[in-house]
């Protein structure tokens, strides 16, 4: 889960691109405008941005120029334009953009584009690449990402010996140990939700639950409950409605 700013003057795209990215499990912030951006950034730093270039106070590349020259530049930043030139393009990537999407944009192209940033290591501004080795975490994600599954494979598989049973495979073992450490079945759920469904399918009845709860909790005032869970009053109805909670529920305002 990254915590994700979005920063755009449409409030259709804000709200659009934010149910995508809370639906792939972000944290989303939104921001209307530049001065909103400024103190998203100023109270914490986002793991990623999604910056729309043409804004009526700031627009993007202005605001991006600035955050460099604050060396606040520390986090990746896409940006976003649906009339933007070839030479924009170019300008925001020489300041220092790491990738840039055009409007309008798709949801394949997104979610590629997003976890590609997220993927991206960057280093501190004037940070020499051959200063120091990468730490071994960094490292690691590295090779990850850049060795093929095929050539991982050995080294998985020498891991997975047991050193005490002679260059056995632990894999010859397993059912013996699964059998032995299986747990009772209310182990496998918690608050009703079986630990054993598909993600996706877990995370919506989980959700479910605690939207009703708090429904119930705050009368079905829909603003008590925005203010209680963080989402905003737009989102929070798409939710409801997207997890099958009827709206004739939604008894007050």
């Amino acid at each position: 889960m990254a915590r994700i700013l979005v920063v755009d003057d449409e409030i259709g795209i804000r709200e659009l691109l934010s149910e995508i990215l809370y639906d792939e499990g972000h944290t989303v912030e939104l921001a209307e405008n530049a001065q909103q951006a400024r103190e998203a950034r100023q109270r914490t730093r986002p793991d990623l941005v999604l910056l729309d270039i043409w804004m009526p106070d700031t627009d993007g590349v202005s605001l991006l120029k600035e955050w460099a020259s604050q060396s606040l530049l520390d986090m990746p930043v896409i940006m976003m334009s649906g009339h933007a030139t070839i030479d924009t393009a170019v300008e925001a990537t020489r300041i220092g953009a790491i990738d840039f999407l055009e409007k309008p944009i798709t949801l394949q192209r997104l979610l590629k584009t997003v976890a590609a940033g997220l993927a991206r290591v960057r280093l501190p501004q004037g940070t020499a690449v051959a200063a120091a080795p990468a730490p071994a975490p960094v490292a690691a994600a590295t090779a990850q990402l850049t060795v093929p599954h095929h050539q991982q494979a050995p080294a998985a598989s020498a891991a997975a010996y047991s050193p005490g049973l002679a260059a056995t495979p632990a894999a010859a073992v397993a059912p013996a140990q699964a059998d032995a450490a299986e747990p009772p079945a209310a182990a496998n759920q918690v608050s009703g939700v079986s630990l054993d469904l598909p993600l996706r399918e877990a995370r919506d009845a989980f959700e479910r639950i605690y939207f009703e709860y708090h429904l119930g909790r705050e009368n079905h005032s829909m603003t008590r409950v925005s203010e209680k869970t963080g989402l905003e009053r737009t989102h929070l109805y798409r939710k409801l409605k997207q997890l099958g909670i009827e709206s004739s529920r939604k008894r007050s305002l």
